[in-house]
């Protein structure tokens, strides 16, 4: 602004000199006029541009002086809710002087958390929920080291190593047994004992695609005229595939009379090994029959199997609950059936999820009090069962799903999964015999009977030549 005020002078000046020198006044004076004119209009469009950057800047800090007290305001929020966790936190280790610790998977662990206010506030003990993915390998170790929980959920199955091994405490249900499908209670039973406290059962169902066929086969021979006819016709790759060779396959293996252990009253009989039973070789020669002839996959992984049952190449598969959601998502037509027979019915295995207590835990009876008086409840087991696709072991819980009414339909006649200490000597030398006769490596008979007497020396504690490993089921 001073510039303009500056120039307006000189021309001022100007007009005085050229006055003096005799030059026309009038003009002079017009042009100096015009000249400081012009020099007020700049000052005036100078000033208001001024102005505006005056009102730019303050807004800019005012606004900036708002984020600021919302940063400071947000922060003392946090620190306000992160000192009311920490009192929460003090008052609940205050207010419960003894509390159980649970361990769950990812599937269990968020519907148990739940339940923990519950609990805590009818009975004044604290409810620890640990979310643990690897239980079975993880418990064997903690529990003798005294840093294992007091109660964890486990597959049934695995009661009998863990017993054996004085892991797990005797459980008595008391006037709630009655309230449990004795299937279940059969399957956490071992030498006589109670070992857990059921709350799920699973098993294996026989899918088919009701778009290919109208009616699901009765026989394993009406699988393969029904499925080698759609082959023919070229409106499927395989009559059936297999999803693995021992759990998998054990529906059609039982069609055929074969078994895994003999039984008697006391349970399953570790010295009565059927895995080169005449059944069982049956079963063999029967897959290894239909492989040859391209009506059985040759391909025994779980993943493609699903996936051709679920694009329409094959008409059949065996699957359990656990595969409803991407059969459902696949968008397959599909019906569920009770398995086909041969020499007898098929049975799959049943297994049954349920809460083991820690034998070596200090709160032993605590931890069988909540089982018992709290989670053995109608309510707290309905939420259990609705926490995942498996019918609950609790006779009051029916479930409403279609399917899983199928599913259960299609193991009314299952067999408990062996839960002896025997089992784990089982598996590596089923499947591996199984593997051969699909791949055509051997015939049933030599690879059933070579995987049978490397049982019975793996029980027996003798070692064999190559390391025998556990397959695990796809559940």
């Amino acid at each position: 602004m001073k510039n303009y005020f500056f120039k307006a002078a000189v021309v001022a000046l100007a007009m005085i000199v050229l006055v003096a020198c005799g030059g026309d006044t009038q003009q002079v004076v017009e042009e100096a006029a015009q000249q400081v004119e012009e020099a007020a209009q700049q000052v005036q469009e100078n000033s208001e541009e001024i102005a505006e950057q005056v009102d730019q800047a303050a807004a800019e800090a005012e606004q900036a002086v708002e984020e600021a007290q919302e940063a400071v305001e947000e922060a003392v929020t946090e620190a306000e809710e992160a000192a009311e966790e920490v009192v929460d936190e003090a008052e609940e280790v205050m207010e419960f002087e003894t509390s159980i610790t649970i361990w769950a998977d990812d599937t269990r662990a968020p519907i148990l958390s739940e339940l923990a206010e519950g609990f805590q506030n009818e009975y004044g003990v604290g409810l620890v929920v640990e979310q643990v993915a690897d239980i079975n390998d993880q418990f064997p170790i903690a529990a003798p080291a005294g840093e294992g929980p007091d109660i964890l959920i486990l597959a049934h199955d695995r009661i009998g190593g863990f017993y054996a091994s004085g892991l797990l405490a005797p459980l008595d249900l008391g006037d709630t047994a009655g309230e449990f499908l004795p299937v279940s209670v059969d399957a956490f039973t071992y030498e006589g004992d109670l070992v857990g406290m059921p709350y799920a059962i699973e098993n294996l169902g026989f899918f088919y695609n009701t778009d290919l066929v109208e009616t699901a086969p009765t026989t394993w021979d009406e699988v393969i005229e029904v499925g080698g006819a759609l082959v023919e016709s070229g409106d499927a790759t395989y009559a059936i595939a297999l999803t693995g060779t021992t759990y998998d396959m054990f529906p059609l293996q039982t069609a055929f009379g074969g078994y895994v252990f003999g039984q008697s009253e006391a349970g399953y009989d570790p010295s009565d090994v059927g895995i080169d039973s005449e059944g069982m070789i049956a079963a063999g020669e029967f897959v290894q029959t239909n492989v040859e002839a391209g009506l059985i996959s040759d391909s025994l992984d779980w993943d493609t199997a699903h996936v051709q049952f679920e694009t329409g190449e094959i008409p059949f598969l065996m699957a359990g609950p656990w595969a409803l959601d991407r059969i459902r998502e696949a968008g397959v037509p599909y019906g569920i059936a009770p398995f086909p027979t041969a020499e007898k019915e098929g049975q799959p295995f049943l297994g049954v999820q349920g809460f083991a207590v820690n034998a070596l835990s200090e709160n032993v009876l605590l931890a069988q009090t909540f089982l018992t008086e709290f989670v053995a409840t109608e309510d707290v087991m309905r939420q259990l069962a609705e926490s995942g696709n498996r019918p609950s072991a609790f006779a009051a819980v029916a479930s409403e799903d279609p399917d899983l009414v199928s599913l259960g339909d299609a193991g009314v006649n299952a067999l408990p999964m062996p839960a002896i200490p025997e089992m784990g000597s089982v598996w590596g030398s089923w499947g591996d015999a199984f593997t051969l006769i699909v791949n055509g490596e051997q015939s049933a008979e030599d690879a059933l009977t070579n995987g049978g007497e490397q049982i019975r020396a793996l029980i027996a504690g003798e070692e064999l030549p190559e390391e025998e490993g556990e397959e695990e089921t796809d559940e």
